[in-house]
């Protein structure tokens, strides 16, 4: 059975007990449910399906045990090695400390877009299909590169680190 990552939009230990998200995917008929990281990430097994169609049931499956929702944008655990294997940052030159980035989007964006977007550090490196990589370093004017990305793909978006990425799609 194919298994899939769900990257939760705002999810945090103060919003959301991880054992809750965890009973209300199992509650939607997915199996092998686990939680990673405490920050809205659920690894799950379910048959073969669109991502949509699994958004859809586990955003519905969340309202109804948790009595709210959360953005939820899935992806195939297949999918994420195949990005993570590309490399999608080897062609760029980042500094060290640069904290390397994947956002997620709900559908497919114009790759052609004017790239890199770059504001305060932050840069908006590259697009392939539903996925956006960025790059920033940390600094004292904050998370400069969560609203770059929110003002250039709206808020149905979530964002993690591309270690997080490789944590979920090995998971």
């Amino acid at each position: 059975m194919p298994r899939y990552v769900a990257f939760l939009r705002g999810v945090s230990p103060s919003n959301a007990r991880m054992a809750d998200l965890k009973r209300a995917f199992e509650l939607a008929g997915f199996s092998e449910v686990r939680t990673l990281l405490s920050s809205g990430n659920v690894v799950f097994d379910a048959p073969s399906g669109t991502a949509q169609a699994l958004q859809q049931r586990a955003e519905r499956a969340m309202q109804a045990h948790l009595a709210r929702s959360f953005g939820t944008l899935v992806r195939s655990s297949a999918h994420l090695r195949a990005l993570l294997d590309a490399d999608p940052f080897a062609e760029f030159e980042l500094p060290p400390s640069a904290k390397r980035v994947v956002t997620f989007l709900r559908s497919s964006v114009d790759p052609k877009a004017d790239l890199p977007i770059e504001r305060d550090g932050a840069r908006i490196l590259k697009l392939s299909g539903s996925e956006v990589f960025s790059a920033y370093v940390p600094s004292p004017k904050g998370p400069v590169f969560m609203s770059l990305l929110e003002q250039t793909f709206g808020s149905e978006i979530t964002t993690r680190t591309l270690d997080t990425v490789r944590k979920c799609a090995g998971a």
